[in-house]
């Protein structure tokens, strides 16, 4: 871990270079009174100059070494469906939070396809794995830093560190001719050629999307080779040529496949039994999620990725873990028309160095963009920003903060 001055100096040398690079002079971070917002949870605003103009940041500190601080995912109680960060909240009771993943927010591409409402990366909320990533190619939101793809998450552990990771699916599907590999986990897209599985935490959006498109191009044609099974209490109760929509009941999963998992699972027969296996695995670590959402790393140990995007201003949210895991930051910009210009991705890297960070991550902006804190004793959120289109915008999932009283 760095010192202090060393951190200060590796933070002014980053926003220098940053700076340098983008042609402007220096930034500085306005002082501001930290706020109590829980035992172990504190929050600030401040103003920073930036690229296109000058940026509010709305902060909250979470101290992991708090033991009635606890994080998890904040989510509608499905998969694909959204709603705004207040509701999801106050429906858990949560005394911060900030906007999660990226989402498959429109569907231009493919006439007649809806969009589902579900994020791009893996999610796991109170140790319990939601879902798989989308193949790289299908994802939405600004592009990836090289080297990273869309099974990187934030996450907590059952050791209560914050970590930057990824998280990769592990499963297989017994078909006739064998075991295949699971190729998605209630996901709205699948890679070429594989099998997926739906289950209940699903919810009711159709399950077409996950057949369109290709890993490398995510306006490409829908498959025009699917097939669906319904297996409940592991056997298969119904097939179809397409895949459909509706809720799934609890204890049913459905397998959809396209090109050579449709052919896989067409060897399947009513009443055949089939027992799927899957599991997220952590790459590189052996500590179990407690807590996992998706989005894309920007800072590593207090330095940026290399290939951030220097020129690109906007109203953004991200999250950085200081203090080697103790420590959680979470971090969304003003979107009133005053500075709604917001920050270039490496503006943000360099932010979250100068604000302490150790590894930074973003999350979903623009519209998105959302910040909540609940005052003590109150019975409900603020929200804290001005979120860019006027009001709140529905999303699919959130870092949700507790305090245990």
């Amino acid at each position: 871990m760095r010192s202090p001055g060393t951190r200060t100096r590796a933070a002014a040398a980053l926003l220098l270079a940053c700076c340098a690079l983008l042609g402007r002079a220096t930034p500085g971070t306005a002082d501001a009174t930290w706020t109590t917002v829980a035992p172990g949870v504190t929050y600030r605003a401040f103003d920073v100059p930036g690229l296109k103009g000058p940026a509010r940041v709305h902060l909250v500190s979470v101290d992991l070494r708090d033991p009635r601080v606890a994080v998890d995912l904040l989510t509608p109680g499905a998969v694909a469906a959204r709603a705004p960060l207040s509701a999801l909240a106050d429906a858990r009771g949560a005394v911060a939070g900030v906007n999660g993943d990226f989402f498959h927010l429109t569907e231009t591409q493919h006439p007649g396809v809806e969009a589902t409402g579900a994020p791009v990366g893996p999610a796991v909320a109170t140790g319990h794995a939601l879902k798989a990533a989308v193949p790289t190619g299908q994802r939405f939101g600004p592009a990836l830093p090289p080297g990273t793809d869309t099974r990187e998450v934030l996450g907590v552990g059952v050791d209560r560190r914050a970590r930057l990771g990824r998280l990769t699916l592990d499963g297989t599907v017994p078909t006739p001719d064998g075991r295949l590999p699971l190729g998605g986990l209630d996901q709205y897209a699948l890679p070429v050629g594989s099998v997926g599985a739906f289950t209940s935490g699903w919810g009711e959006a159709s399950r077409v999307r996950a057949t369109c498109g290709t890993d490398t191009d995510r306006a490409a044609p829908c498959s025009s080779e699917t097939y669906e099974v319904t297996v409940r209490d592991g056997r298969v109760v119904a097939t179809a040529d397409t895949p459909g929509r509706g809720p799934i009941a609890e204890g049913s999963e459905v397998l959809v496949g396209r090109e050579a998992g449709a052919r896989a699972l067409r060897g399947l027969a009513l009443g055949d039994r089939v027992r799927l296996r899957h599991r997220m695995v952590a790459e590189g670590s052996r500590v179990p999620y407690v807590f996992a959402v998706g989005g894309h790393p920007v800072l590593r140990a207090g330095a940026p990725l290399p290939g951030l995007d220097p020129r690109t201003a906007a109203v953004r949210s991200a999250a950085g873990v200081a203090d080697g895991g103790r420590r959680l930051l979470l971090l969304a910009l003003d979107g009133a028309p005053a500075f709604r210009t917001g920050l270039t991705v490496a503006e943000v890297a360099a932010l979250l160095d100068q604000v302490g960070a150790e590894d930074g991550f973003s999350l979903d902006g623009g519209g998105s963009s959302t910040l909540v804190t609940r005052d003590p004793g109150a019975a409900s959120v603020t929200v804290r920003n001005h979120p860019s289109g006027g009001a709140e915008r529905p999303v699919p999932n959130a870092v949700g903060i507790f305090s245990r009283r």
